[in-house]
């Protein structure tokens, strides 16, 4: 990316770090591109870029994308530090017919100060993100399918769509009887055996 301190906007720069994010942008992406906050507002006021709340804008010509509701929650909180996870990460595995009714984003415990957004359920925990834990679609990073189905399951997502999620998710190679054995084994009781059923 260019450089922050950079007084000469790089519009590609710009377009390259959107495009990977389905046309949106931070402002502090903005800024490494070397864009000023004031530039930023010119740019947004001759609609150049489009601003969708603070921090947080997109390219006013890209193509949308069918999942700006987890898209836009994720990027405001930070897409290096927050997940999306449970109830969503399940729809967007397609895993079950569940239909979240916020989406759900996980976050570390330490960082759990950041700001609150409307139809966002944020999870904090202090179990920390193994390499098996995160898989990415469609540039989103999101928890795998044995960690959602697990997370899921403690939140309380409703039993047989967690049963379906589990039925899936072996058939579709996403996870294996072993793994979700083994991780269910630090989970509650009430988890280990809602998988042990599942797998019976």
């Amino acid at each position: 990316m260019g450089d922050a301190m950079s007084t000469r906007p790089d519009h590609r720069c710009l377009h390259w770090a959107a495009s990977g994010q389905h046309g949106y942008f931070t402002s502090a992406q903005a800024q490494d591109c070397g864009f000023s906050r004031s530039l930023l507002s010119h740019q947004t006021k001759s609609d150049r870029y489009i601003r969708v709340r603070r921090g947080l804008y997109r390219l006013r010509d890209y193509p949308s994308f069918h999942r700006e509701d987890v898209v836009i929650p994720w990027l405001a909180l930070g897409k290096d530090s927050a997940v999306v996870s449970h109830e969503s990460a399940l729809d967007l595995l397609e895993l079950s017919d569940v239909i979240p009714r916020a989406v759900h984003l996980t976050i570390p415990r330490s960082k759990r100060n950041l700001p609150k957004i409307p139809g966002t359920t944020i999870h904090t925990t202090s179990r920390p993100f193994g390499a098996l834990d995160i898989v990415v679609r469609d540039g989103i990073r999101l928890t795998s399918g044995a960690r959602t189905i697990l997370d899921s399951a403690e939140w309380g997502t409703a039993p047989e769509q967690i049963e379906m999620a589990i039925q899936q998710a072996i058939a579709r190679g996403l996870t294996t009887r072993t793994q979700l054995v083994r991780d269910a084994s630090d989970r509650s009781q009430r988890v280990q055996e809602l998988v042990a059923s599942a797998l019976r």
